[in-house]
């Protein structure tokens, strides 16, 4: 790595540089978010001790070096113990930036086009499925869970999960932020057995079921006709053409969004 200068016995890189421009950054952030509040000199108290704790191990003072990191460890779980107020308002003006506000829009799209994506491919093999897609509401007192996933959602494992030959095909696959938290979990049926002049099968009825208690878009394919429908606060729209179920999806989306 090509050396930019030195400064008695330290070395320098450009990627030094730009390390200590991000920490500085950072630094300053958590800075302007503290001033007013005495956290900010408990949290001076941990970069003192961090950075001389750095220095003491260049000149090689174990000793020295082993009790200020355990300083600096202490001093740390006690801040976030201690200031959980300021953290918490730290992050809320984190989350209230445009480049975090653009990352997040970034992933919740990516999430619904590999989302469109195994519908459709669903819909075409007259896969049946059941995917949940929470909002502000918790599913614990809802739903009866199944099998644990926390994986990141994508077609690919939508797909395996919902595949016939698949331990976890039955039930519904719950859908949290940008993770597949749970598969195979039972929703609640609507008593309706008929809606709007339909014959409802199992897994509409459970979204159906599933909607009038929860805040949720619940997508279902029919395993019979392929067919795709979304329940949601107790309606059911039938027969989404494959052809139009991104534009249902995300005008639903959107509209949510606005009320909210």
């Amino acid at each position: 790595m090509n050396e930019l200068f030195k400064i008695g016995f330290l070395t320098f890189s450009m990627f030094d540089v730009l390390d200590i421009f991000i920490v500085g950054s950072l630094l300053y952030a958590v800075y302007n978010s503290l001033k007013d509040s005495i956290a900010l000199q408990v949290l001076f108290i941990i970069i003192l001790s961090i950075g001389l704790s750095f220095i003491t191990e260049s000149l090689n003072l174990k000793s020295v070096n082993w009790i200020l990191r355990t300083i600096s460890d202490i001093a740390l779980i006690s801040f976030i113990i201690i200031f959980q107020t300021e953290i918490r308002k730290f992050l809320l003006i984190v989350t209230e930036t445009k480049i975090f506000k653009y990352f997040l829009k970034s992933r919740i799209s990516e999430t619904i086009d590999e989302i469109v994506d195994a519908v459709k491919e669903l819909s075409k093999t007259h896969t049946g499925a059941l995917i949940v897609l929470t909002r502000s509401q918790s599913v614990n007192m809802t739903v009866t869970k199944g099998v644990h996933i926390q994986g990141i959602v994508s077609t690919e494992l939508i797909l395996a999960i919902f595949n016939p030959k698949s331990p976890l095909h039955d039930g519904a696959v719950i859908v949290e932020n940008q993770t597949i938290a749970y598969a195979k979990c039972l929703l609640p049926l609507t008593l309706e057995l008929v809606k709007e002049g339909k014959h409802l099968g199992t897994r509409h009825r459970a979204a159906l079921g599933l909607s009038n208690i929860l805040d949720a878009l619940i997508i279902v394919v029919s395993e019979e006709t392929g067919r795709i429908s979304i329940a949601e606060k107790g309606d059911l729209e039938y027969n989404i053409p494959i052809e139009k179920f991104e534009e249902t999806l995300n005008k639903k989306i959107i509209e949510y969004k606005e009320n909210k």
